[in-house]
């Protein structure tokens, strides 16, 4: 079978992604739910760290907080590594508190990869891998951050996320 794959439209480009349900099949079912209510549609990617990250979804372009669902259990040991262009969510400091937000690795980050049972070991779940639009990716990350609105690092021009939906 065939893994689903999503199409992540930004002001700067189109992400496709392909997302693992037989190894984090909680978190591809969540994340799959968000993008068929239209939930990440007119977000922002609020979180840009040079050579890291850059993380979306749950945020409007106003910095308003979108409504979530429950949060769902941590899949951070499912073998999957947090490797350049991996997705996965993200979370609070609670292991299992991870709703809407997501992120996509713009470098190879282990120190994110289950390395304990604690919630500060427990890791990130990964859950699917950057097909096409790396240089999207990248560019993402190569925008200048600045601290306001209690956000650390903010771009200063907002990186949109038009719309999530699934590519067939």
């Amino acid at each position: 079978m065939e893994n689903p794959h999503v199409l992540i439209e930004t002001s700067l480009g189109d992400i496709l992604a392909e997302l693992y349900p037989d190894k984090a099949p909680a978190s591809v079912a969540n994340f799959l739910q968000y993008v068929d209510d239209g939930h990440y549609d007119n977000t922002i990617f609020h979180r840009v760290v040079r050579n890291f990250v850059i993380q979306g979804g749950g945020y409007t372009s106003l910095l308003e907080k979108k409504p979530t669902r429950e949060p769902i259990p941590n899949e951070a040991t499912n073998g999957l590594q947090n490797m350049a262009g991996s997705l996965a969510m993200a979370r609070a400091f609670d292991k299992d508190s991870a709703t809407d937000e997501f992120f996509i690795n713009a470098a190879d980050n282990p120190d994110l990869d289950h390395a304990g049972d604690t919630d500060e070991d427990y890791g990130y779940a990964v859950f699917g891998q950057v097909v096409d639009g790396m240089d999207i990716v990248k560019k993402i990350n190569w925008k200048v951050v600045k601290p306001r609105d209690g956000f650390d690092d903010l771009p200063v021009d907002t990186v949109d996320i038009i719309s999530v939906s699934r590519y067939e």
